[in-house]
């Protein structure tokens, strides 16, 4: 972000740390403490890091602020409120030695794609397809070491193929502006093909409530429907605490957002 100012350009830089979802389930069981206490931790560190490192952010916020939560469920809402949520019944895995429902990376067992051995119930690492618990061939309970059990529950699915055709017509814009890769745009097109609905909800106690579902504690947001919306939330933070100390509009995160001249690069380090 430093060269980009130095270079003229009017830069919005946000980051945060993603501190919901099973990973932080399992290591807080392990370490003995509360998945908040942890999250508080790494947070700690990795902001510690950062300045070490030199590096600089207008914002370095997180997934359990009160903003985030805030802006996650009202995306959430519009989505459902605009057809887009589908309820489906599913089935869900149960430890048979604690009776608690296990999230999805609490099981592994072998791929039936790929067949390779320690896929997880969300994803299989060595050949990147996403699955379901129910899909692995011989899964194990990381709690007990035992096999699941199988139960029907409701959850929330995106419905990824009533919004194929506004996506299709997205990339094919940017097929024509030549901005990505033809390998990239041959490989998202292909996705398109077999998109089906996606479960945006799991049987989790750690992580953003479903609205609409307050009676159903162990009901939460599913993690990377979450976790991706951490830059907005970020941008808009961003924005109100502008707004609060006087240097700025609560509005301001739309100069990026809202703005088709506005370029967003994303990147993993």
């Amino acid at each position: 972000s430093r060269y980009m100012r130095m270079r003229g350009h009017d830069v919005l830089m946000v980051s945060g740390t993603d501190e919901h979802g099973t990973p932080i389930l399992v290591a807080a069981d392990k370490e003995g403490v509360s998945p908040q206490e942890l999250a508080d931790k790494n947070n700690r560190i990795i902001v510690e890091d950062l300045v070490n490192l030199g590096l600089s952010y207008d914002l370095f916020t997180r997934t359990t602020t009160a903003n985030h939560e805030q802006v996650v469920q009202d995306l959430f809402r519009g989505c459902r409120d605009n057809g887009y949520m589908l309820v489906e019944t599913t089935p869900v895995a149960i430890d048979p030695q604690t009776g608690n429902t296990l999230p999805d990376r609490y099981i592994e067992g072998t791929c039936p794609i790929c067949k390779a051995a320690g896929a997880r119930g969300d994803q299989c690492d060595n050949c990147g397809n996403q699955l379901d618990p129910q899909d692995l061939i011989n899964p194990i309970s990381k709690v007990s070491g035992m096999p699941p059990e199988f139960k029907e529950t409701e959850h929330y699915f995106l419905d990824l193929p009533g919004l194929a055709g506004a996506l299709e017509d997205w990339l094919d814009g940017v097929e024509k502006d030549g901005k990505w890769r033809p390998n990239v745009i041959a490989f998202s097109k292909h996705l398109l093909e077999d998109v089906r609905p996606r479960a945006m909800s799991r049987d989790i106690s750690w992580g953003i409530p479903v609205p609409g579902w307050e009676n159903k504690p162990n009901k939460r947001l599913y993690v990377w429907f979450d976790a991706v919306v951490g830059y907005l939330s970020a941008s808009i933070e961003w924005a109100r605490r502008r707004a609060a100390d006087g240097t700025g509009s609560a509005d301001d995160w739309k100069l990026w957002w809202t703005n088709p001249e506005a370029l967003s690069y994303y990147f993993m380090g």
